[in-house]
């Protein structure tokens, strides 16, 4: 980050700065948070500088070189070592996909599952999760749905478990109105009654630390263009090494612990490779892993507990302005239980996503309202504006009724 010696974890906060890092000095890193009020990384982040710089520099490789693709390979493997360091794993269970759906989808059809047998998912999760494991109805696997609360932990799950279940699988923070679950304690419970354990966590690394072995899991499946800055096309996927059992649904030459020097299949040498490349399909998405090394670094620079901690503060600051305007948060408010970066204000979207948008103000709409989600490069003066433009707005309606 070009303006790394002027972060400061734990600076006082002073006219709007962080009291987690020095948010000004990151903010000029990301040309569209001064362009407008960004308030939608939970749809999709604004694009850094040195995640441009680094795909700027895979495209100028490719344009001057025709591509040095070892050294492409090499920058895969280094970025799949800094993926594990950040997850708190080994680089051996580090797999790249396409997005968080596939991800969820290899870990579902990788599971030993057998008609009869039930998973266990939160009512109203993310659909792309659900639909990885609705998929499997039709070689008889049931999908049971716990109800969505503000609180989802073993407690939840326990009284739903029977002797056919198999798994529970389920997000880390919701996107729809920033849950965020009690991913350790649903992996205890899944260690004491055997069960294989799948989460997504798209919607909260790179905002919320994450520690993939803590959790428990056999799968981790996520994205890549929301907290951690890169643009869409690449996803993650986390597989715990002990359960070497555990095969994709689907076999290609990248995935074998064997591949024939001269490409030519043979049918005796079909063992997978004892790494998570098992879960590989060839080809790598080469500017994104670029993309998301860059990002990590900056990531790593600023530090993911004080990026949890400023969004916190933002959306304290936040929940302080909507009471003020006796206006609903949707979801939890208590610290333990939500997100820090995702908040849904009780607004009809159809009523005022325009409104926002013809004020330079870019959210998102959902289920209950409008979700507000915050990145490392947000302020208190961009929570002031939201705030402001509520305030003026629900005053006019106000003084004309």
């Amino acid at each position: 980050m070009c303006s790394a010696n002027r972060v400061h974890p734990r600076a006082e906060e002073e006219n709007g700065m962080s009291r987690q890092y020095d948010v000004e000095a990151v903010r000029k890193e990301f040309p569209a948070a001064e362009r407008m009020t960004y308030l939608d990384s939970g749809f999709q982040a604004p694009l850094a500088r040195p995640v441009k710089a680094a795909i700027d520099l895979f495209l100028r490789e490719g344009l001057e070189t025709a591509g040095p693709k070892s050294v492409w390979l090499e920058r895969v493997e280094q970025t799949r070592v800094k993926v594990a360091r950040f997850l708190g794993v080994s680089a051996d269970e580090i797999a790249f996909t396409k997005n968080t759906s596939e991800s969820m989808n290899i870990a579902a059809n990788a599971l030993p599952l057998r008609a009869g047998d039930n998973v266990l998912m939160v009512h109203g999760d993310h659909p792309n999760n659900a639909y990885a494991f609705l998929n499997l109805q039709r070689k008889g696997i049931e999908v049971r749905f716990v109800p969505m609360t503000e609180i989802v932990d073993a407690a939840s799950f326990r009284p739903h478990i029977d002797a056919h279940t198999r798994a529970i699988s389920m997000s880390h923070v919701t996107f729809h109105a920033g849950h965020r679950f009690d991913i350790e304690g649903i992996g205890r419970l899944c260690a004491e009654m055997n069960l294989h354990f799948v989460v997504d966590v798209m919607q909260a690394i790179g905002i919320v630390p994450i520690d993939a072995r803590a959790i428990g899991a056999t799968f981790v499946g996520s994205g890549s263009h929301k907290g951690l800055l890169v643009p869409q096309g690449l996803g993650l996927l986390y597989w715990n090494s002990e359960h070497a059992e555990l095969e994709p649904a689907y076999l290609a030459a990248a995935g074998l612990a064997e591949i024939p020097a001269d490409l030519v299949a043979r049918p005796d040498q079909l063992a997978p490779a004892p790494s998570a490349r098992r879960f590989e399909l060839g080809n790598f998405n080469l500017p994104a892993i670029h993309a998301l090394g860059a990002a990590l670094d900056m990531i790593q620079q600023i530090g993911v507990e004080n990026i949890q901690n400023h969004c916190f503060d933002l959306g304290d600051h936040l929940i302080a302005g909507l009471d003020a305007l006796d206006i609903r948060l949707v979801g939890p408010r208590d610290r333990r239980h939500r997100a820090p970066h995702i908040y849904v204000i009780a607004l009809p979207a159809a009523d005022w996503l325009g409104y926002f948008e013809e004020n330079g103000v870019r959210v998102s709409p959902e289920r209950d309202g409008i979700r507000v989600s915050f990145g490392m490069f947000n302020t208190l003066g961009d929570v002031d504006r939201l705030v402001d433009l509520i305030s003026r707005r629900v005053k006019t309606s106000s003084r004309a009724a």
